[in-house]
């Protein structure tokens, strides 16, 4: 009968608090007003209860054995299917941490910290070679093309037309290997002084003096001029002036 007893607000009688208990009667009965309050909010929130497990009933979810809702498609990790992706151990045992302490994957470098030693070689192999631990191994600078010979020396010869500094172009040519295109250090030379200023031309003349004997030879600087004189049509169309200059 409790249960049947409507959410109505509590009646002035009810929320006036006075020393004496407060009596209602019912069917004949007369019930405190506590034991009525007290049966409204068990009713209402028994009539909750069945609402929501209503809503709830259409959504697939299943309630596990210590009442926690399970979605669907959720596996079970009891059930066999949750066994096959379960990466702890079958028998119990280990604590689930990686094998070997993380080194022993496929193409792992080892555990972090680990210094290798110095393989020693063996003398008793075949294919030990004594001559091999006497060797001196050189770098090899391969020899400049000529397209990466004007790409190469033409930033450091427009760095020279602002410090002069002739030792400076002395040392970076000497780190280079010029090979052949030795001769053309003088034409690109000259050919960017002829787009310049005067004073780049003066400037290309000393260069062209101190690199004379140490990077590039006489003759070298003879090959050079003799191209610049045939190519002379050609810095014509850049430099107008270049005949007289």
């Amino acid at each position: 009968e409790l249960e049947n007893l409507n959410d109505a607000p509590f009646s002035g009688d009810e929320e006036n608090g006075g020393s004496e208990e407060q009596k209602t009667e019912i069917d004949g009965n007369w019930i405190p007003a506590t034991s009525i309050t007290e049966a409204k909010i068990n009713a209402k929130a028994k009539r909750r209860l069945r609402k929501n497990s209503f809503r709830d009933s259409g959504r697939g979810d299943s309630v596990s054995d210590n009442g926690e809702a399970l979605k669907t498609g959720v596996v079970v990790p009891t059930s066999p299917k949750g066994k096959l992706l379960d990466r702890r151990s079958r028998s119990g045992k280990g604590r689930g941490l990686p094998k070997k302490g993380g080194a022993g994957g496929k193409g792992v470098w080892g555990t972090p910290g680990q210094v290798y030693d110095v393989e020693e070689v063996d003398i008793k192999d075949p294919n030990y070679d004594d001559d091999q631990e006497n060797c001196v191994y050189e770098t090899v600078v391969l020899p400049l093309d000529e397209r990466a010979f004007e790409k190469t020396l033409t930033p450091i010869i427009q760095e020279y037309f602002e410090h002069g500094d002739t030792n400076e172009v002395s040392e970076m040519l000497k780190d280079l290997n010029l090979g052949e295109m030795k001769y053309s250090v003088p034409v690109l030379a000259v050919s960017l002084a002829l787009e310049g200023k005067a004073s780049h031309r003066e400037m290309t003349s000393k260069l062209i003096s101190d690199l004379c004997g140490t990077v590039v030879s006489k003759s070298d600087v003879e090959k050079s001029f003799d191209r610049l004189l045939k190519e002379l049509p050609e810095l014509v169309l850049d430099s107008p002036r270049a005949p007289k200059v």
